[in-house]
């Protein structure tokens, strides 16, 4: 199913698909928490591609509690067309199994939240989710500031911000939601109170079960809102 030489990490549903959803990582690459994530996409239901963005420079896989000059090295290392032409061959492969790129949804973590919002802004898809993505009021090396990306959204977004996120502040993230308003695309934020940065991974410090349960489940029903009807 792969299209390109970008490698992907796809897990297929045990049903006939409803549909398709590019699952985009962390900055510590496509990681056990991510594969479980495209695992738990896939028993929703939905077919789940995790492009690998590092795959550039080795493909590595980082632990969270590692040497993070390694992490901010591959950071430092993206740019904004490499990571949309990941982004490109993981919608290509939903297309080839039935799923156009109008109907595929897209998801992502930390860095994968901001380029969730970036591929909404760029490319017609039918649904994106963003948790905890960052660079919103600031460039982060070459990647998106997401208050200039999200006047552009093309399709309905929802994004999921901890208050205690200190990479965040909640000020930004109100900025963000003011100017994903400006698209016209049916769009929400969501602030938990008691979460930081991470909440939604059980393998951080930071996890918060009860927020990440609600996200979880306000992500699979935006994806069952916006691809199925």
């Amino acid at each position: 199913m792969t299209t390109s030489s970008t490698p992907l990490t796809i897990r297929e549903p045990t049903a006939p698909a409803k549909g398709g959803v590019v699952v985009v990582q962390e900055a510590f690459g496509v990681n056990d928490h991510i594969v479980d994530i495209c695992e738990r996409v896939a028993a929703a239901g939905w077919l789940a591609v995790a492009p690998h963005l590092f795959h550039r420079n080795g493909d590595p896989q980082y632990g969270y509690e590692g040497d993070m000059s390694q992490v901010m090295g591959q950071m430092q290392a993206l740019t904004i067309p490499g990571i949309l032409e990941d982004v490109d061959a993981a919608l290509a492969t939903l297309a080839a199994a039935g799923v156009p790129v109008g109907r595929a949804g897209v998801v992502g973590f930390c860095l994968g939240g901001s380029v969730s919002l970036l591929t909404a802004a760029r490319r017609p898809v039918g649904a994106a989710v963003t948790f905890y993505g960052g660079g919103v009021t600031q460039a982060r090396w070459e990647l998106p500031i997401l208050v200039d990306e999200a006047p552009h959204l093309q399709a309905p977004w929802l994004g999921l911000y901890g208050d205690e996120d200190a990479g965040i502040p909640v000020e930004q993230v109100e900025q963000l939601r003011d100017a994903a308003a400006k698209s016209g695309q049916v769009t929400e934020i969501v602030r938990y109170p008691n979460a930081g940065h991470g909440f939604n991974c059980d393998k951080r410090d930071s996890y918060h079960a009860p927020s990440a349960a609600d996200a979880w489940n306000r992500t699979l029903a935006w994806f069952d809102r916006w691809l199925t009807s």
